[in-house]
């Protein structure tokens, strides 16, 4: 791969840290006091979009909250959420475009962190967007581009990408 086109050099866009407890009022409050704990940033809510009868949930109900990190902070968090898994992520995790999802089950894993018994346990979901300078173009407002192909992270690529940075091991089937 060749890294002397600062252009081709990949980094991350965003981490999107969620969780999500299907029902509004005191648990989803509480959800809310772990991801602060855990980030230091305000989390907003989700929005349910479908029905669920099954599940008891109405179009528009909250049922989950979610803190979006970028830049250094999305670092910083990204180095604990790897130290609780061990460093390890599975090959499975990345989609096509490089961009990597993991669950992590409790947040007490977390260096520094206890259980409370007013809280509870809580797991997450922590999604990581990755890709190339320039691709601003496709979301900005005016004159909207389209990315070619030969510019599109890879899935071998953020693998690299995550071994290099973080000094993740990546497991194969």
């Amino acid at each position: 791969m060749n890294r002397s086109n600062p252009m081709r050099r990949p980094h991350i866009v965003k981490c999107v840290v969620s969780i999500g407890v299907g029902e509004a009022g005191e648990k989803l409050q509480r959800g809310k006091t772990v991801l602060k704990m855990l980030t230091g940033q305000e989390p907003v809510e989700t929005i349910s979009k479908t029905i669920n009868a099954d599940l008891g949930i109405r179009k528009g109900q909250p049922i989950g909250c979610k803190v979006t990190l970028r830049k250094k902070r999305a670092y910083d968090f990204l180095k604990k959420a790897f130290w609780v898994k061990n460093n390890v992520v599975w090959e499975d995790s990345f989609d096509k475009y490089g961009n990597l999802s993991f669950g992590i089950t409790d947040y007490t894993d977390f260096e520094g962190m206890s259980y409370d018994p007013k809280i509870g346990i809580f797991g997450m979901d922590i999604s990581i967007e990755l890709s190339r300078k320039g691709e601003r173009i496709k979301n900005r407002k005016n004159s909207m581009k389209k990315i070619p192909e030969r510019h599109k992270l890879t899935h071998e690529e953020g693998i690299e990408f995550m071994e290099k940075a973080f000094g993740v091991e990546v497991m194969y089937e």
